[in-house]
């Protein structure tokens, strides 16, 4: 799962960020065990998701082109249409939004709600206690992850075959972009640095993204997992080949001051120049088939990378 949300979503006053569900996972979040297959009766008809990560698989599986009954998926969060988190703002367009309220949510008449496990405990409790089916999606780890996922959301929206296509479609576009076979021998070390300094290590999707496409996560060899903060000095000390930041949010931010910091620019100085690469969030974020968007670009940056010298580390606009 992508870091970087925390100075974007604190700007908004939206609850859960991306770097918290990072440290999180690291720390262990049990999900709810697999769906079984219900039959036409349980089929959830009403389904609203609370998640951003679960909007966007209950979109991509409950949609009615993709065969799912008329109506099924009737409400996402309102992160799913915000274009810098979410690859599937347009499509979120089409649902009413939600603000993970129980009290919204309750109203809705919901047969089936989609959370995250680090959704806030309040809403969940409470709506289970009024009657309603919560299913809670742990932040995936690993590419691997995505399909489990995938198959996860499917079985609680009664959408197995949708599910079982979908992951089909997701892992082989995932072998086509497997990495050169000589990779191991030109491994590059790359930092994943965002605002206020933070960093993504061992146990994350991120750091999976990485390893598949040709790099040492720099955060990883400095033995840090999950998400957390690295000072500008032990990254300039690291020497990194790369710096993968996230693009900047429009209007002025304090926390992202750091990624103009003249240190960065000395660091393209030194030998290797180190290049900077700014990347969308929201193909980073969730485990689902849009990653493939993170890893076929980080898979041309590595073979832009052996292929000659990377250009001078620039500064963020």
């Amino acid at each position: 799962m992508r870091p970087a949300a925390p100075w974007r979503f604190a700007r908004w006053g939206l609850g859960i960020t991306a770097v918290a569900l990072a440290v999180a996972v690291a720390q262990g979040a049990a999900a709810d065990p697999l769906p079984t297959r219900p039959s036409g009766a349980q089929m959830p008809s009403r389904v609203v998701s609370i998640n951003l990560c679960t909007d966007q698989l209950a979109m991509m599986l409950a949609a009615p082109g993709a065969g799912a009954k008329p109506g099924q998926l009737i409400s996402v969060s309102t992160l799913a249409s915000d274009p810098m988190s979410s690859s599937m703002a347009a499509e979120a367009a089409a649902y009413p939004a939600n603000r993970g309220s129980a009290e919204q949510v309750f109203m809705m008449n919901p047969d089936l709600v989609l959370a995250g496990t680090f959704t806030s405990r309040a809403t969940v409790d409470l709506l289970r206690r009024l009657g309603v089916r919560v299913v809670e999606i742990a932040p995936v780890t690993s590419l691997q992850g995505v399909s489990d996922q995938i198959r996860q959301v499917a079985a609680a929206l009664g959408r197995f075959e949708a599910g079982e296509a979908l992951v089909a479609r997701f892992e082989a576009d995932l072998a086509a972009l497997a990495p050169p076979s000589d990779s191991q021998a030109s491994r590059l070390r790359a930092a994943l640095y965002y605002p206020n300094g933070y960093t993504i290590g061992k146990g994350t999707l991120s750091d999976d993204i990485l390893a598949r496409t040709g790099f040492i996560n720099i955060a990883t060899e400095l033995g840090r997992a999950g998400g957390g903060n690295l000072a500008m000095e032990l990254l300039v000390m690291a020497g990194p080949d790369l710096v993968v930041t996230s693009k900047p949010y429009p209007g002025a931010s304090r926390s992202e001051a750091l990624l103009r910091h003249p240190a960065l620019a000395q660091l393209g100085a030194q030998d290797g120049q180190a290049a900077l690469l700014a990347t969308s969030d929201a193909d980073w974020i969730c485990g689902t088939p849009h990653v493939l968007r993170a890893v076929a670009e980080m898979r041309a940056a590595h073979q832009r990378a052996i292929a000659g010298p990377a250009a001078p580390m620039q500064s963020l606009p």
